[in-house]
């Protein structure tokens, strides 16, 4: 692309120089180049606030230090530090990533963004992160914020919904990359696409009069770099109601609890019994209990392709086990430490306050 090239040298030297005096620098899994630290905050990151990861990156590092930690770690101690963080399986890819590298690297990260990508949950934008900041690699990285600031740099009109314009941009961004060997360099324009599209170009209302790269942009040039990037293929949402059976022992033993299965939503994790309709929730119920069941308001909880109508259904039982439904008791000491999809944790939290 014509333009990438034209503007190449001037971007990466001012984006270089605003990152050393006003990007960001002081986050904890900045000013290092173990690959396991940075590879932790990318998959944290995805699709997720710095402001949540903060807790949860600083958890995982008292408990799992290192990767072989992680990988010698039990799944459910694992899904129980994310839990929280949603898109679950982030964490059973981590997992799995940590035992990869132990099995097949040694303990130790692969030097190159083509290696890091044959990982388990390291695509081509995280491979080429954890390449820049930890081994200098001349790479492209191309998440959210890095489709925006170069969408709106080079004024680039394709609908990033195609994957054929998606890497038009792509080659593009590897036309502006400083000069490879300059370490530093790429560590810091890296760092620099982020924060520009985390503090300045910001989706709505892009801070076009304190960007370091105003005079390069033409989007801006344009008159209306808001406009930017085109993305018209939209997510189909659906919805799914949910009668969710919260079942408690009146002996002490706590609250039932079954592992989702491997796959649909929170796969893997522990949950309540999940039903299809309230009437299927009761039938699974020992007779004498039918009828006595208490219903908590429904609620809604937001997924990313769905919305899941939950309604809680409270039963108190003897120290019995639940015939007919997987299971098992789950003391209330307990269960804070598993891996849990939010809204089941928040009941149970709204539960235990109650």
């Amino acid at each position: 692309m014509a333009q990438a090239r034209q503007c190449a040298d001037a971007f990466w030297r001012r984006l270089v120089a605003w990152q050393k005096t006003h990007g960001r620098s002081t986050l904890p899994w900045q000013n290092t180049r173990d690959p396991y630290r940075v590879w932790l905050s990318e998959i944290m990151l995805q699709q997720t606030q710095v402001s949540t990861v903060l807790g949860y990156y600083e958890r995982f590092l008292q408990r799992c230090p290192t990767v072989a930690d992680l990988a010698a770690a039990p799944e459910d101690e694992v899904m129980g530090l994310w839990s929280g963080l949603g898109y679950y399986s982030r964490a059973r890819n981590l997992q799995r990533c940590a035992q990869e590298v132990v099995a097949r690297f040694g303990g130790r990260f692969p030097p190159s963004a083509e290696l890091l990508q044959t990982l388990p949950g390291i695509g081509r934008s995280t491979g080429a992160a954890i390449a820049a900041f930890c081994f200098g690699e001349r790479v492209s990285i191309m998440d959210g914020n890095v489709k925006r600031v170069l969408s709106r740099l080079l004024a680039f009109e394709g609908d990033l919904g195609s994957s054929a314009n998606e890497k038009l941009l792509w080659k593009a961004a590897d036309q502006l990359l400083p000069p490879a060997g300059d370490t530093e360099a790429i560590s810091r324009y890296t760092q620099g696409l982020m924060d520009l599209g985390a503090t300045v170009c910001l989706p709505r209302q892009p801070q076009c009069l304190i960007c370091p790269v105003e005079a390069l942009c033409e989007g801006r040039r344009q008159g209306d770099p808001a406009r930017l990037p085109v993305k018209t293929r939209k997510l189909k949402r659906s919805a799914q109601s949910l009668w969710l059976l919260l079942a408690r022992s009146s002996g002490g033993e706590g609250v039932w609890l079954q592992k989702r299965p491997a796959s649909g939503i929170w796969a893997g994790l522990h949950a309540l019994p999940a039903f299809d309709s309230a009437e299927a929730l009761e039938a699974a119920l020992p007779a004498a209990l039918r009828g006595t069941a208490r219903h908590w308001p429904a609620f809604k909880h937001v997924l990313t392709h769905k919305d899941l109508h939950l309604h809680p259904v409270e039963v108190w039982l003897d120290a019995q086990t639940l015939a007919g439904i997987d299971g098992r008791w789950v003391a209330d000491t307990a269960w804070p430490a598993l891996g849990l999809p939010a809204p089941v944790r928040l009941l149970l939290e709204a539960r235990a306050a109650d």
